[in-house]
């Protein structure tokens, strides 16, 4: 449990406000699709609304939260039986600390966005199949006119091309 050191201590309700996309937003980095990441992140301040935290200062705060994130993200996995999708889970929290400083949640939300747009038609398409309609491989498959296998490839070659297209515009950003 972390101990009180500062009076200051922010409501229940402004530690959820301050806190709920990046915990969030980290849950999917770990490979939650986006309903389990909501289902997680309720979970997560719950544990805060149990009383099974005390506040420290922010960035303590948001430290503890990722930790129980991902701690509840990891017992799914454990308990569906799957494995993870981000390689070592244990580095997450350092690797999302370093990402995270480089820009907000809103800069990096814009910059996607901005990305998806040099995408092709059918890329831009097979995205939506996936995360907007929340279809499974085979019938992103059937609708693509694609093997499962092929939308498993582009599905990871674009998460990729996504994510080096972010960081490279966040490079460009922050240079200026």
């Amino acid at each position: 449990m972390i101990a009180i050191m500062d009076q200051a201590t922010p409501t229940h309700a402004e530690i959820i406000q301050a806190h709920q996309r990046d915990v969030w937003r980290f849950l999917v980095a770990l490979g939650c699709e986006a309903n389990e990441a909501d289902d997680l992140t309720q979970e997560t301040f719950l544990a805060v609304l149990r009383g099974e935290f005390r506040y420290l200062g922010p960035r303590e705060t948001a430290a503890w939260l990722r930790r129980v994130a991902k701690n509840l993200f990891v017992s799914g996995i454990r308990k569906r039986g799957r494995a993870a999708l981000v390689p070592n889970l244990d580095d997450a929290d350092a690797h999302w600390g370093e990402f995270s400083e480089q820009a907000d949640g809103d800069e990096r939300v814009l910059l996607l966005r901005e990305c998806m747009g040099d995408l092709t038609d059918r890329s831009r398409e097979a995205l939506r199949l996936r995360y907007e309609l929340e279809l499974d491989r085979a019938e992103m498959a059937r609708r693509l006119d694609m093997k499962e296998a092929g939308v498993k490839t582009l599905l990871e070659r674009l998460r990729d091309k996504l994510r080096e297209c972010v960081m490279r515009r966040l490079g460009a950003s922050h240079d200026l």
